[in-house]
């Protein structure tokens, strides 16, 4: 019957996968067959046996530090830990004969001996593995007496609950160490550490950033966060949760599950914050959300997550969330609570009005990436099919909408070309305009462990972003180019390359143009283009560029992964064009490690692109103009679609300030904050008739707003979400929404509102409506998500489990095309009154505008935006770390602290937008992609002058959000 006793899924199976020959053997006299060099701990898990075990973890590699795991085999002396013992052809392993239950019972006593037995009041209880494993062996007494131990707070007590013989009361015990609570998420209690080293090694191995270790020897051996004096708030932790996870105790536990007790269900979900679309596991008390632990078995994260994703959920249950419609007929009248049928009401007869009186044009709708693709898909479907027009845009367009173009002329798709795993193969790395370990941690986590495996890294950024050296990681090459020069150093890479003759030729003439190669090849070769040319303009030495392309093109497998530091410039299409001539000038396309992989900013960029948010595509990618596509949409509609792109969102808003564009239903997306040119979007809002935001809080966007359409946070729906490598990913419902409705609900509710007679029940319904209209999301059900877990489009009847990895046999657009990369320069320039050059980003603890992590205890470690200057700028300016600067641009100013630090190049500063209070976007320009339209956030001209405090602009600024927010006390 063994044959039929299955492990359980979420089994820890002790010792991490592993890929070979097929060994046989017999454990406990069942025969088993694994791959060589799987664990015999590993191989009796695959049988349904489980062995004891505490240092064990199947995450990290085997360690035999508990002697927990120990076995017999036939033939060899002693008992060997089956953690640490690999499997060979015809073994003979006993698992529970009576020496090795004897020895376990003892080791575990000994473990017993030195660990508090508070058992019933432990936040651990029923979640110890400690506790398992002392049932497990059979552990029922111990003998010995209470001696030197490191649980009791003074040599002659013990800790409360422990039943052991009491000693007299003596002196403080120098071994007891208070617990640390200084982590505002998890407390580490060493009186219960058995040292076993998981937490270590998970720091070290699952998130690369050995922050823990163990210090003392023998008996005096127990875990530490850094230096002498550190906690783990002020170490080098970054509060991943991976020690937490990993920990077998209550040494280290989460803070809410001593708050909330332990949990006693879960749902499997999909994280809300970046692209990389972490699974979770969201572990309940009832409906009370206790935890969130990270999926073994998702296939994104693997297992992992950051500090967002892991803790930084109880912005779900702030006080700040509006759980009630509201409506005002002013944006200087307070806001009036009022039902969802009065809001509706309110909301269809001004649309309807503003289309009455100037025409079916004049209003449009902006939808999120943070929302799921049944919603997003429902809010194009809201202008196209119901206001009859394409007025609708996403912020995945002012963020990555240079990557669809770029992408879709060079390999015909407008995604990456692999998933997360592929990461495992590459042996050399282009890294550029991105900062993984702030923007996409746990992708970073595996880049990292790569790396320390032996593969290259090359750093294209004008910041020094930790990649570029920390501990245990080093890049072998940093091109701090100057913000604005992208194309210049891809072409010159390209340049390099070409003129060394380091192209892949066979790749190229069987799978591009060659036609086309030898033009663009005569365009790079240009000298022109070469690394001596362009270091003047690029700040990059010409030497370490050659060297870096060198290192590109003959070091194996080479991936490049690139974030907004690509995009969002006004050459952003053209730099993903010339990130795809470089690809596939060396033949990285189409198998495992290689490949171009946009990392996503938010948790789902590429889904709103493929779902149609675009004022000129229909979902997947095709254009309005195409009759053919159209009908497609028209004949299940039962509309007419407008042939003629719609309004992009800088589009509205000059419209708007000329009086033709006059309402605007905003999903989930807070432009005031966020786009570029604050004042530009403010006056543009001020301007219209009727702004509907739907969200959460109310948002910077909201101070303009006439009406407030509560929404719901990703614990409180279902849907789906795209990650970064096309994986699509359900999003389940942890509990009921607390507004009454989920986002897709109140979409329907607007649309029937204003005439539309839609009668969806589930977003099941709306993907299978996706399905139907969309060729890439053909064989996309949710059935199939329950079956598959994930699936990553295109999937269809070609591909009916989906695509991990693109191009494996040729281009989706038959030959890849490489395209001249002119470098133009930005209409942003430098000169006296504006000599230095700002650019942008995140970090880690804090997400985009912040209206999620501001409101958890995130803002420990990122309580407002600095701005990182250079000592030489600085010295000039008089400024020290911690004062008040202005910062001024051609478009506005604003004021913040000041950090002095050499991460930033000489004439170049960089502050990150989660604050709103800083506003950093009333500095950007206007000025865009010229492909998209997609913002160039990266590149403004500006100076930075100290400062008394914050400037006329953001008290102003300040007055009217307090006025805008004013809400009615509800009728009695």
């Amino acid at each position: 019957m063994k044959d039929f006793i299955l492990p359980p899924k979420d089994w820890d199976m002790g010792t991490p996968l592993k890929t070979g020959a097929p060994v046989s053997l017999t454990i406990d006299g069942f025969a088993v067959t694994v791959p060589e060099g799987t664990s015999v701990m590993r191989a009796a898990a695959e049988m349904g046996l489980r062995i004891p075990k505490l240092c064990a973890s199947d995450n990290i590699e085997a360690f035999g530090s508990c002697r927990l795991c120990v076995v017999e085999i036939e033939g060899r002396r002693g008992t060997p830990a089956s953690c640490t013992t690999p499997v060979a052809e015809g073994m003979v392993v006993h698992t529970q004969s009576s020496r090795v239950k004897k020895i376990r019972r003892g080791v575990m006593e000994l473990y017993v001996s030195d660990h508090p037995l508070d058992c019933l009041t432990c936040s651990a209880n029923g979640d110890c593995e400690l506790q398992d494993m002392a049932g497990m062996v059979g552990l029922r007494d111990v003998r010995y007496a209470a001696g030197e131990n490191h649980y009791a707070r003074t040599s002659g007590t013990l800790a409360q609950g422990d039943r052991r013989a009491r000693a007299p009361e003596g002196e403080a015990n120098p071994r007891y160490i208070p617990k640390d609570d200084s982590n505002p998420y998890f407390t580490y209690d060493p009186s219960k550490c058995i040292v076993c080293s998981r937490c270590v090694r998970a720091c070290e191995e699952v998130q690369g950033t050995f922050a823990l270790t163990i210090e003392g020897r023998g008996f005096e051996s127990r875990v530490s966060a850094g230096a002498a004096g550190d906690d783990f708030l002020t170490s080098d932790c970054v509060s991943c949760g991976a020690c937490v996870q990993a920990c077998p105790t209550a040494t280290l536990q989460e803070k809410s599950v001593a708050e909330l007790g332990t949990p006693d269900r879960s749902v499997i979900t999909t994280c809300a914050y970046c692209g990389v679309g972490c699974s979770f596991k969201a572990e309940l008390n009832g409906d009370e959300l206790v935890r969130m632990t990270p999926y073994r078995h998702g296939k994104a994260n693997r297992g992992h997550s950051c500090v967002k994703g892991r803790f930084a959920y109880g912005y779900a249950a702030h006080k700040d969330r509006i759980l009630n419609p509201m409506i005002r007929e002013r944006i200087e009248d307070p806001w009036r609570e009022v039902s969802w049928e009065e809001a509706l009401s309110f909301a269809a007869t001004k649309m309807r009005g503003i289309q009455d009186a100037h025409g079916k044009k004049s209003i449009g709708v902006i939808t999120s990436s943070r929302c799921t693709n049944e919603e997003t898909f429902l809010v194009q479907k809201l202008a196209r099919a119901v206001f009859g027009n394409n007025n609708t845009d996403t912020c995945a367009r002012v963020c990555h909408s240079p990557t669809g173009y770029g992408l879709g002329q060079t390999f015909g798709t407008s995604a990456g070309t692999q998933d997360f795993d592929s990461v495992e193969h590459t042996d050399v790395v282009i890294v550029i305009g991105a900062n993984p370990t702030d923007g996409h941690p746990v992708f970073a986590s595996r880049l990292k462990k790569r790396l320390r495996q032996g593969a290259k890294l090359i750093v294209i950024d004008p910041r020094r972003i930790d990649l570029v050296k920390s501990p245990h990681v080093q890049a072998a090459h940093h091109l701090p180019l100057r913000p604005g020069t992208n194309v210049a150093v891809v072409t010159a890479l390209a340049h390099v390359i070409v003129t060394e003759g380091l192209f892949d030729e066979a790749f190229i003439r069987e799978r591009c143009d060659w036609d086309e190669f030898l033009a663009y090849a005569e365009f790079v070769k240009d000298p022109r283009h070469a690394p001596e040319a362009n270091e003047m303009l690029t700040g990059v030495p010409s030497a370490e560029l050659r060297a870096a392309a060198r290192t590109f093109a003959t070091g194996g497998n080479g991936a490049i992964y690139y974030g907004l530091g690509v995009t969002e410039h006004s050459q952003g299409s053209t730099t993903v064009m010339g990130i795809a001539n470089l690809a596939m000038l060396t033949g990285n396309i189409g198998r495992p490690g290689v490949g171009v992989n946009p990392l996503r900013g938010q948790n789902n960029v590429q889904g709103s692109c493929d779902m149609g948010s675009f004022p000129h595509e229909l979902p997947g990618y095709r254009h309005v103009k195409n009759a053919d596509v159209r009908e497609i949409f028209e004949s299940l509609w039962g509309v007419e679609i407008d042939p003629e792109p719609g309004l992009r969102i800088p589009n509205m808003l000059d419209a708007a300030v000329d009086g033709t564009f006059r309402g605007l239903y905003c999903q989930g997306e807070d432009i005031l904050q966020s786009d570029p040119d604050t004042k530009h979007v403010a006056a543009g809002l001020a301007a219209m008739d009727c702004v509907i935001v739907h969200d959460l809080f109310l948002n910077e966007t909201a101070n303009y707003a006439h009406v407030f359409l509560p929404g719901s946070s990703f614990l409180e729906k279902d849907g789906t979400f795209t990650n970064a490598e096309r994986r699509i990913n359900r999003v389940r419902k942890v509990m009921a929404p607390r507004n009454g409705y989920e986002d897709w609900e109140v979409t329907q509710a607007l649309a029937n509102a204003m005439g539309a007679e839609w009668h969806y029940t589930h977003p099941a319904q709306i993907m299978e409506e996706i399905a139907e209209t969309t060729p890439s999301f053909a064989g996309v059900d949710y059935a199939l998500l329950e079956e598959k877990g994930s699936v990553q489009w295109p999937c269809n009847a070609a591909h009916p489990e989906g695509t991990p990895l693109m191009h494996v046999d040729g281009f989706v657009r038959g030959k890849g095309r490489f395209i001249v990369t002119e470098y133009v320069a930005t209409d942003e320039k430098t000169g006296p009154r504006f000599p230095l050059l700002l650019t942008t980003g995140r970090i880690l603890s804090q997400y985009n505008v912040g209206a999620q992590t501001r409101r958890t205890a995130n803002v420990v470690w990122h309580g407002q935006d600095e701005l990182e200057i250079h000592p030489h700028d600085a010295e000039n300016r008089g400024l020290k770390t911690g004062d008040w600067v202005k910062i001024a641009s051609r478009s506005g100013e604003t004021t913040l602290r000041a950090l002095v630090t050499d991460r930033v190049s000489p004439g170049v500063v960089y502050t990150t937008f989660h604050h709103p209070d800083t506003q950093a976007n009333v500095i950007t320009t206007d000025y865009s992609d010229w492909a998209t339209n997609c913002p160039e956030y990266k590149v403004t001209a500006v100076q930075v002058s100290q400062s008394n405090g914050p400037s006329e602009w953001q008290e102003d600024y300040a007055a009217q959000a307090e006025m805008a927010r004013r809400i009615l006390p509800a009728a009695e």
